[in-house]
Order: C-alpha cells, then sequence, then structure tokens
C-alpha cells in the first residue's frame, strides 16, 4: 500500500506542477499533455523508475481514461452528427479507414516492422477529440467555424475507431460479435430512454435528483459516475474494450441533458481533469520504452508522417470539396486537418489490446504510443500557426511591403489588426447565436441585457490587450436586436 501511495503522490505532484510550467513557457505552445507524457516516460519504470505502475494506479488509470472519453462523449451533439458537416465528417473517416488498410497491407515497410494490420489501420485513423478539447477552450476556438469543423470531423475521428476496435479486434466469430454488440446497444438505449421519458412525465424521482443535485447527495454526480461505471462494467463483461463503455456513457449523457448542464460539467472536469485524467496520461507516458522508440527512430517518424498523409490530407480535400456548404480559406483547412490529425487515446487503447492479445510487441507498441505523444504536442503547435498566419494575409502583406518598402512598420500593424478584428468579429457572432438560442428556448427577456453587458465587458478588455479602440467595434452584428431593457 505503501509503495502506491508514493507513486500516486508523485504523480499528482506532476498533474500539479504541469500547467505552472505550461504557463512559464513563452507562448505556451506546449499543451499539459504533452508535459504529463513526458513525466511518466521520465519517472516510469523505463526511465528512473520513481513511479511504480501497479494495480491499484493502473485502476485509476483505467477510471481517467473512462472519464476523458465520457467528457469527449459528452461534447457530442446527436444533431451534428446527423448534419451535412457530420455526414462529410463519416464519409472521410471511412475513406481514411480503407486508406489505412491499403497503407499497411501494400507498403513493405510495416511488414518488414512487424506491426499487426488491423490495431495499425485503426491507430492511423484516430483523432483525439477528448484530448483536444480542452486545447480548443484554451485557444478559444470553440464556437467558431474552425472549431466547428475540427469537432464533426473529429467526432468520428474518435467513434469510428473505438466501433473499429469492437467489431474488428473481437476474438469471436462475426455473428457473436454483432450479437454483443447488439445487446451492448439495447443496454445504452434503455439507459438513454428511462431518464428521458422521466423528464418529460416531470417525475418525482427526477424532480428530487435535480432539486438534490449541488446539495451533499450530489444526486445527479453520483448517477453519472454510476452510468460510467457501470457500461465500463457491462463493456468488459461483454469482453468490449472499457473506451466503448466510456464514450457510449458520455453520449448518453449528452441525449439525456442536450443543452447542457454547467454545473454538472464543472464537477465531472473537476474530477476528470483535476484527478483522474493526468493519472491517465502520466500513466500512458510510463508505458513508453525510451530506449525502444531511440533504437528505432524510423517507425516513429513513419508513423507520425502517415498519420499526416492518411488522416489529415482527406479532412484537407473534404473540406476543399465542401468548400460551398463550408467556406473556409485553404489555411485554416490546413489548421482542421491538423487538428484532426492529433493521437494519443486510442493508440494507447488500441496497442494495449494488441498487446494483450499477442499481436504486437511491447516495444512496438511503445513508439506507437510515443508518436500519438508528439502529435498532441506537434499538430496543433502547427495548426495554431497556420491559424494565427491565415488572417493577417501574409502574401498580402508581403506584396504592400515590396510595394512600399518604407510603410512596413504600419502595413505589418494594420494587418494584425485586420486579424485581431476578424476574431472579435467571430465572438461577436458566436454572442449573438447564444443570446438567440437563449430568446427561443423562453430565457431572452430574463437574461439577454445581463449576457451583452457582460460580453461587452470582456471584448473591451481583450480589445484593450491588443491595443485597439473599444469603440470601432463595440457593435454586435446589424441584424441583431437589442433588448429595450
Amino acid at each position: 500500500m505503501t509503495q502506491e501511495l508514493v507513486s500516486l503522490t508523485i504523480i499528482m505532484a506532476v498533474a500539479a506542477v504541469s500547467p505552472i510550467v505550461v504557463q512559464l513557457i513563452p507562448g505556451r505552445f506546449i499543451p499539459q499533455t504533452v508535459l504529463l507524457l513526458a513525466a511518466g516516460a521520465t519517472l516510469g519504470p523505463y526511465g528512473l523508475g520513481i513511479i511504480e505502475v501497479n494495480d491499484a494506479v493502473k485502476l485509476l488509470s483505467e477510471l481517467g481514461m473512462a472519464f476523458l472519453f465520457l467528457l469527449a462523449g459528452y461534447e457530442i451533439d446527436p444533431k451534428r452528427l446527423a448534419g451535412h458537416q457530420g455526414k462529410v465528417g463519416l464519409v472521410t473517416w471511412i475513406i481514411t479507414l480503407g486508406l489505412a488498410g491499403l497503407a499497411v497491407t501494400l507498403l513493405p515497410f510495416f511488414a518488414k516492422q512487424g506491426i499487426d494490420g488491423i490495431a495499425t489501420v485503426i491507430a492511423l485513423t484516430t483523432t483525439a477529440l477528448g484530448t483536444l478539447m480542452p486545447i480548443l477552450k484554451e485557444r478559444n476556438l470553440e464556437g467558431t467555424p474552425i472549431g466547428d469543423a475540427i469537432i464533426s470531423y473529429g467526432t468520428w475521428g474518435e467513434l469510428g475507431p473505438i466501433l473499429a476496435m469492437a467489431i474488428l479486434l473481437s476474438t469471436r466469430t462475426g455473428w457473436q460479435t454483432m450479437l454483443v454488440l447488439g445487446a451492448f446497444l439495447a443496454i445504452c438505449l434503455l439507459c438513454a430512454t428511462l431518464p428521458t421519458k422521466a423528464l418529460k412525465t416531470g417525475h418525482r424521482l427526477y424532480r428530487f435528483l435535480t432539486e438534490n443535485a449541488n446539495t451533499s447527495s450530489q444526486t445527479l454526480m453520483r448517477l453519472t459516475t454510476f452510468l460510467l461505471i457501470f457500461l465500463v462494467t457491462i463493456s468488459a463483461l461483454f469482453e468490449l474494450d472499457a473506451v466503448l463503455g466510456a464514450f457510449a456513457a458520455g453520449f448518453i449523457l449528452r441525449y439525456i441533458i442536450p443543452d447542457g448542464s454547467k454545473s454538472l460539467e464543472m464537477k465531472l472536469e473537476g474530477v476528470g481533469y483535476g484527478f483522474l485524467i493526468p493519472v491517465f496520461f502520466v500513466v500512458s507516458g510510463a508505458a513508453i520504452n525510451v530506449r525502444a522508440v531511440a533504437d528505432r527512430p524510423a517507425l516513429l517518424v513513419a508513423f507520425i508522417v502517415m498519420l499526416m498523409l492518411i488522416r489529415a490530407v482527406p479532412v484537407y480535400v473534404a473540406l476543399s470539396l465542401d468548400k460551398r456548404e463550408n467556406p473556409l480559406s485553404s489555411h485554416h483547412r490546413v489548421t482542421v486537418a491538423l487538428y484532426c490529425t492529433t493521437a494519443l487515446p486510442i493508440i494507447v487503447a488500441v496497442t494495449s489490446l494488441a498487446v494483450k492479445v499477442g499481436t504486437m510487441q511491447g516495444d512496438t507498441a511503445s513508439i506507437l504510443v510515443a508518436a500519438g505523444a508528439i502529435t498532441v504536442f506537434l499538430m496543433p503547435l502547427l495548426g495554431s500557426i497556420t491559424y494565427q498566419v491565415a488572417d493577417v494575409h501574409p502574401v498580402t502583406a508581403v506584396r504592400e511591403i515590396a510595394h512600399t518598402p518604407s510603410d512596413w512598420r504600419t502595413i505589418v500593424r494594420e494587418h494584425a489588426q485586420v486579424r485581431a478584428l476578424l476574431h472579435h468579429q467571430d465572438r461577436l457572432k458566436r454572442l449573438a447565436e447564444t443570446l438567440d438560442a437563449l430568446e427561443a428556448h423562453g430565457h431572452g427577456d430574463e437574461h439577454r441585457a445581463e449576457l451583452v453587458e457582460r460580453a461587452r465587458r470582456e471584448i473591451d478588455r481583450q480589445l484593450k490587450e491588443l491595443g485597439l479602440d473599444p469603440q470601432l467595434t463595440t457593435q454586435l452584428p446589424h441584424n441583431y436586436r437589442y433588448p429595450k431593457n
């Protein structure tokens, strides 16, 4: 018991220090996840050996992964999946799966590395949506056209591989697999239907649960945790991966509460990101054999390159072909494609399963996990660079500077201001949509004036930080109606 507590203490010390270190790094271009993984690899059994990954720590790590996928599933709006961009995202993921299958099957490089085909194919098609969500929030991309595109394509990049793992990596026959998945689906539908009916009928039990959600009983939080652990347990009993149960729990929770619950979200994120999810990432880093990675750098680089070719390129092409429905500049399409190539949790899950059944060597799994960890750092960094560069219109700026070199300072400053104003316009658009949604639900008169005032104060603060005059852009879109009060 003492060793377990020592390991957990070190892990939580790493988790506590990571955000401070990220804050101290100029530009904050390294996500916390990267530091957690690096610390795990350094302090784990393949590094200094300070952290011992025993059964107790493994259990907490599994719960951390469950919470990560619960939050990822909760972020998914079913309407988004059924919408135009969601359908395009599904088709794009299917094409990605086919390309990955062809690459792993036909390229002799993978055969020489002794890599299991199916597990590698699935790993090449994934998007770490759960890992991306906090990054999108930190960088104010959530709710923007770019953020919406990342979520639409990234949803299938996470949901698709989860379903593929359940079907393609199963040791059962085809009809047995479909029977088990059908039974699991029936249980999920039951878990989603009962609370929804209770909500519609105003059942006394439901009223009790909602009224005590923020008391010491924490009824909704306890029920959500029960739903998560119940479906993860069902997945284990059905010999399915725990990821499927956790993702289903989040999806069901969003179905039950379509408009979300800020109070519940804060509690889930507090337990997840404050405790369990950092344990998962540190333990995942501890599973990386650094020496094995150093011995086979070609596989590490090749896997990252193949991720970009197989995952990023189809997303970019799909966005380009769908330009009429989703008009994004070429730079922004590159941004979406790069973010969608971020991959880690599914790689950890699929390689762990492959090692467990003996179809992949532990050293190979370490290399693939290390590659996934690098994408968590590299892809958001590249995506952020293309996103920031796009709105500055660098080609136009260079032409203007070449025409009048003496005015280069003014030209650079004006282009930077244009970028800031465009981002400000995105914030105003999101504000207007939120307020219109409140009005549609009958809550406009009570809250709109307060929200407008709060939003204006926040935007004025951001403009002052950018060195812009708030009077230039304090008006909401021209078609928006100000509240009379």
